[in-house]
């Protein structure tokens, strides 16, 4: 799968190009750009990038997880992010520098992700599309974003890259330890996003298309649950030493699962303050996370009842355009602006959709692991709230078929282009 033996030596040499144009641009724009790229400030701690930062100080003095929370312990999040950090400022100081430094890893994994993203293309398609992906993704600005800013979303990227890419060796090889990377790289996932936990289901249907036999997928399932939780472990014991029960990995799901309940963050009908008078427009979002996953059932059963249509166009097709649609592209770069990036961005959806639906038709594209990996990392966030930022990791493939759907335009064009000036020539002759 990583092989390029079979590539030309021009294909080699024009992916080394891009690999390290990509690095240099990243790093060039992280270090001209700094601070530009933060969203709360740390005086307030008003935003999740900050409040990683401190969090980083709080675990490297006080040896505790903190978040929201003073220097207690706290489950609110998963420990990535802070780990990363606090490893980079026990090298660099507690100062701007190991910031920095977190940037510059993050440069180094956007430059890595070209690679892998060859890899997955070239899988699906050719190299010659794979090629067309990694020039294009040269030039999505969400990923220089993405590198300067001290969020999660490119090392999810990166490591979800890799976990789809071992995927796809598992199931071809059918061997142990590729099994058993995958595991690895699915426990890195869950120390950023628990939401992969459940990524295993992709399994299931190639699985059965590869006639494995039962045998075959309880043992590798068991191989892949194992090395999981083996891996989990040192989270799992934290918390109950923390909390005195076990959390397999937050206890802040009722947030944004009460978020997502709410259409375009607007109250619910009045119909449900009668149906549930214990809830006020005022105290209707406070409590705490198990007391917001009740209020957020209560929404979602009253809609579904009352407002059926409505309420499942939301949770369906909207919330999945709100991942997509729009760019995660907050700040500008290079003076280019948010319109012009999501004017780009909605027509790389839209090209997507029909490079999709193009390979179903022309039969042409190894396609189904990587769309059950991204219908998974679709179908996952749609009870909570969605919005682009989520999206994100997940647009590496939207671009894959997006060249796809390009190639097979261009492509016809010229070949009508060519069967028209034959057929004038012919005419010419006669």
């Amino acid at each position: 799968m990583f092989s390029m033996l079979e590539e030309s030596r021009r294909t080699k040499l024009w992916l080394a190009i891009m690999m390290a144009f990509v690095f240099v641009a990243s790093l060039s724009i992280v270090l001209f750009y700094g601070d530009h790229f933060l969203l709360g400030t740390y005086e307030k701690l008003n935003n999740d990038d900050v409040k990683y930062v401190n969090s980083a100080k709080i675990l490297l003095n006080y040896h505790t997880l903190a978040y929201n929370s003073g220097t207690k312990p706290t489950a609110f999040i998963m420990p990535g992010v802070p780990l990363i950090l606090s490893g980079l400022m026990l090298i660099f100081g507690q100062n701007d520098t190991a910031v920095m430094a977190y940037r510059v890893l993050q440069a180094t994994l956007q430059s890595g992700s070209i690679f892998l993203l060859f890899v997955l293309a070239r899988y699906v398609l050719n190299s010659r599309i794979a090629m067309i992906v990694c020039a294009i993704s040269c030039f999505y600005l969400p990923d220089y974003f993405t590198a300067g800013v001290i969020l999660s979303e490119a090392w999810f990227k990166t490591i979800f890259m890799l976990l789809l890419t071992f995927t796809i060796v598992a199931i071809e090889k059918r061997q142990l330890r590729y099994y058993i990377i995958v595991a690895v790289f699915l426990a890195m996932a869950c120390y950023f996003k628990p939401q992969a936990v459940l990524y295993p289901i992709v399994f299931a249907i190639p699985w059965f298309m590869h006639k494995y036999s039962w045998k075959q997928m309880i043992s590798f399932t068991m191989v892949i649950i194992v090395t999981f939780c083996l891996l989990l472990t040192p989270w799992w014991v934290r918390n109950y030493e923390s909390f005195g029960k076990w959390i397999p990995f937050t206890n802040s799901a009722g947030s944004p699962f009460l978020q997502g309940a709410l259409i375009f963050d607007k109250l619910p009908s009045d119909g449900f303050f009668v149906q549930y008078p214990q809830y006020t427009p005022k105290n209707i979002l406070l409590g705490s996370e198990e007391a917001k996953v009740v209020t957020a059932k209560r929404i979602l059963y009253y809609g579904l009842t009352h407002e059926p249509l409505k309420y499942l166009a939301w949770h369906t097709v909207i919330k999945t355009a709100l991942l997509y649609i729009a760019p995660f592209y907050w700040k500008p770069i290079l003076g280019i602006h948010y319109p012009v990036m999501i004017t780009f961005q909605i027509i790389m959806f839209f090209m997507a959709i029909m490079g999709i639906v193009l390979s179903f038709i022309q039969k042409k594209a190894k396609k189904l692991v990587i769309l059950l990996a991204f219908s998974y990392f679709t179908l996952i966030y749609l009870p909570f709230v969605t919005f682009d930022r989520y999206g994100y990791p997940n647009h590496f493939i939207l671009l894959i078929f997006a060249a796809f759907c390009g190639e097979r335009l261009f492509s016809n064009y010229k070949t009508r282009r060519n069967l028209h000036q034959s057929l004038r020539q012919a005419r010419g002759e006669a």
